[in-house]
């Protein structure tokens, strides 16, 4: 019989050693998922296995209800959380959460992160830090989706990041940025007061990320051949 989310549960395997070699986490701390929202599944790393370890049956499927559709490991312990952004937020398919050093540091101090830098645009004007909340628990996921409102991120209180989009590979290039921005904000904050772009930049940048790159609503202009004399 074929497996559920076959393709999904690669993608979680895949980015889940991602997570370990670009530093964003450590240990088998932070978590993935993939929601199938067609099927109303959610792909979801296992809780507690090493991600250099995790295969793809390793990967577990559950339904909203938290009920294991496919695979025999125990599904991540933050797997209410996750659900809490699939069932609020529409235009997400894909949650990343990780330990990342400073994102992390600014979770513990309970601040919230101005844009200091525009690639903070790719989560929204700014990244707030939600209220704190016991892992595991359905409050976490509700503070998160609070906090998370209009932008893609967001500091767990003494915890660490959420980052979230449409597909696997973009919520994990949000992590990225968001925790270089993070150690900018950190590094700033050390010697002095980081200048703070304001909101109509922000929204500029936003915009302009729409077309950045290689995806289909890039803008590409082929030369003119000209005839030869």
């Amino acid at each position: 019989m074929p497996h559920a989310l076959a393709s999904e549960r690669q993608m979680i395997a895949s980015y889940g050693r991602k997570l370990i070699d670009h530093s964003l986490t450590k240990g088998t701390s932070g978590n993935l998922s993939i929601f199938n929202r067609d099927q109303g599944l959610i792909a979801i790393s296992p809780s507690g296995l090493d991600f250099h370890q995790t295969a793809q049956e390793d990967v577990v499927v559950l339904d909203l209800s938290g009920n294991i559709i496919d695979g025999q490991r125990k599904p991540s312990s933050e797997w209410p959380l996750h659900k809490s952004i699939y069932e609020n937020r529409v235009d997400v398919s894909a949650v990343v959460h990780a330990h990342s050093t400073f994102c992390t540091v600014l979770s513990c101090l309970g601040w919230d992160m101005p844009a200091l830098h525009y690639m903070i645009a790719l989560a929204g004007p700014s990244v707030r830090c939600a209220s704190y909340a016991t892992f595991g628990t359905a409050e976490l996921g509700t503070n998160a989706v609070s906090a998370m409102a209009q932008r893609n991120a967001v500091f767990l209180a003494n915890h660490g990041l959420l980052a979230a989009a449409s597909d696997l590979a973009q919520a994990f290039h949000i992590a990225e940025e968001i925790e270089f921005c993070a150690e900018l904000y950190w590094r700033c904050k050390c010697i002095g007061t980081p200048r703070i772009l304001n909101d109509s930049e922000m929204t500029r940048m936003k915009d302009l990320f729409q077309s950045y790159g290689q995806g289909n609503n890039a803008e590409v202009k082929t030369p003119t051949k000209k005839n030869p004399s």
